[in-house]
């Protein structure tokens, strides 16, 4: 178990500093890292335009930031103990401030990729520190529960934020009359965000006291590598090259499985763990990270796969899809401020197990676009002067509502799992706690997007059975070749319409199968959850150094 006694606190503003200025930048802050999850969605055509990724590549655009930054996080919030959480908060975001300035500048898809990698260690630096900061800076009771609530609706607000802002820069082409590439903005406009907020962290926060004890190397080891790989091979399984039945998937997704029990074994004997297990075996904190990650691998389908519906079936350009997504984070912290205002007069597992419902019965609706397309209809979209393939889906009544509702059932499940997450964790542990429930998020969005995206494979791959024969013969009865490249894309002309003939049928397929992971968040909250509002009263605050548990 970890070490109950603790250094002297660095120097640093006293506790009493100003509250206001100390909850805008860790919620800026929060809002840059978790934004940066999504602002490539929209991006991903542009950047495989530029830089020549395919289909599989630009998949790893979005998971391999999932990957570092989940993989990472336990360690980031060890290091935030041992090191201090406001020194490592600051150096989280000079790394990610500098990542964004190389991705950027990226040449190559790899060059983007490895930037995108080291965006993820300097989240997971910055990001557990963050929320630990928060019980640094603000005292016990309301002031605090408010501050959760900030940065709770940050956490779901950045998602959607993420794809507005991603949209807008996407479509720019000039700044002050010289020429951009709009993509390229979309990393590089982090850089000046975390270098301002990494210069302010001394001057506002409260830096909190460390703990002397020594880091799990080996623990950090195999916990980030055992998620690696395991992330890897789920990935790899879904890919069409692949499968599940190739050596390399199956070698990754065991040396995955070997590596996280190793992890465990570790911490059960280590003196000084990276995650001391009764942090997960606590059944309240245990629940919540069990119902996270399956939210979170449920969420992450409402963001890849819509943010590329709306733009290649239904027609939008890059601003008009994230404008699409306004209503999104409007609803976030209309759920958000309810949660937090309700949280201290009604359970926990009724605010959050309706949250999760609610969310569950948007991606169902999701689940239900209706498109004609058939052969006949695809070629007709992509011929000269053809209206997009989803121009008759209707905004107000087939995504708007389930927008709305997916936001407010996420808003109401970001609150109180945050407030449960580091429930009466020991002081000296915030900032594993933390990182805890940050790994469940990153990590079950990584996991998410490789098990929807097999689901949308194999309802991908039926389609194309049926189509391809078709498709082909009316490309090439319209004078056209189907192996021919469409002019300023890598993909041929009957790539380019098989995409668009599958691509709601593999869309629809990934919806549902994320409203049935909702629904076990669902579930697991119902059933385990059992914090009542006086447990998460100021007399039983994790600020209180709380009894140190039997070892396990």
């Amino acid at each position: 178990m970890t070490d109950s006694t603790t250094a002297a606190p660095t120097s640093g503003p006293a506790v009493g500093a100003h509250l206001g200025r100390a909850l805008v930048l860790i919620s800026v802050a929060q809002l840059m890292l978790v934004l940066d999850g999504t602002i490539t969605n929209i991006a991903l055509p542009h950047i495989a335009r530029d830089l020549g990724m395919g289909a599989a590549a630009l998949t790893w655009v979005v998971t391999i930031y999932a990957l570092a930054f989940g993989g990472l996080l336990l360690l980031g919030g060890r290091l935030g103990d041992l090191l201090g959480r406001r020194r490592t908060f600051t150096i989280g975001l000079v790394v990610f401030a500098a990542a964004s300035l190389l991705g950027g500048a990226a040449t190559e898809g790899w060059m983007l990729l490895a930037a995108r990698a080291l965006q993820g260690v300097g989240a997971a630096l910055a990001s557990p520190a963050a929320l630990a900061l928060i019980t640094t800076n603000f005292p016990a009771g309301p002031p605090r529960n408010k501050a959760m609530g900030v940065f709770a609706a940050m956490s779901g607000i950045g998602a959607a934020t993420g794809l507005l802002l991603g949209g807008f820069l996407t479509g720019l082409d000039s700044i002050f009359g010289m020429d951009v590439t709009g993509w390229r903005l979309t990393l590089w406009i982090n850089a000046p965000i975390g270098l301002v907020a990494a210069l302010l962290a001394p001057r506002w926060l409260a830096e909190a006291e460390r703990s002397p004890s020594r880091l799990d190397i080996p623990g950090a080891v195999t916990a980030t590598l055992g998620l690696f790989c395991l992330v890897f091979g789920l990935s790899r399984g879904g890919e069409a090259d692949h499968g599940w039945s190739d050596p390399a998937t199956v070698v990754t997704l065991v040396a995955g499985v070997v590596l996280l029990t190793a992890f465990v074994l570790i911490e059960r004997r280590v003196a000084n763990p990276l995650l001391p297990l009764r942090i997960v075996l606590d059944r309240t904190r245990g629940t919540s990270f069990g119902a996270m990650l399956f939210a979170a691998a449920a969420m992450i389908s409402m963001f890849y796969f819509n943010g590329q519906f709306v733009q290649r079936i239904m027609g939008y350009e890059p601003l008009h899809a994230g404008v699409a997504f306004l209503p999104f984070s409007a609803s976030v912290m209309l759920g958000a401020g309810l949660s937090s205002a309700l949280v201290s007069r009604i359970g926990v597992r009724v605010i959050t197990g309706t949250g999760t419902l609610v969310a569950s019965l948007a991606l169902f609706g999701f689940s239900r676009y209706d498109v004609d397309d058939s052969p006949v209809a695809v070629l007709r979209s992509l011929a000269p002067g053809g209206e997009p393939l989803g121009a008759d889906v209707s905004y107000a009544t087939s995504i708007l509502p389930f927008l709305v509702m997916m936001g407010v059932g996420m808003g109401m499940t970001f609150v109180p799992m945050t407030l449960t997450a580091v429930h009466a964790v020991r002081r000296e542990d915030s900032g594993v706690g933390s990182g805890v429930l940050n790994t469940v998020q990153q990590v079950g969005g990584a996991l998410g997007l490789a098990i929807l995206g097999t689901i949308s494979l194999h309802a991908v791959n039926g389609r194309t059975e049926d189509v391809s024969g078709p498709l082909r013969d009316g490309l090439a009865a319209s004078g056209v070749d189907p192996d021919a490249s469409v002019p300023g894309g890598a993909m041929s002309y009957l790539d380019s319409a098989l995409y668009t003939a599958t691509y709601t049928e593999g869309a629809t397929n990934a919806f549902l199968g994320s409203a049935l992971l909702m629904l076990v968040a669902s579930l697991l909250i119902w059933t385990f959850l059992r914090v009542t509002p006086a447990e998460l009263a100021p007399a039983k605050d994790a600020a209180a150094p709380a009894p140190v548990a039997d070892p396990v």
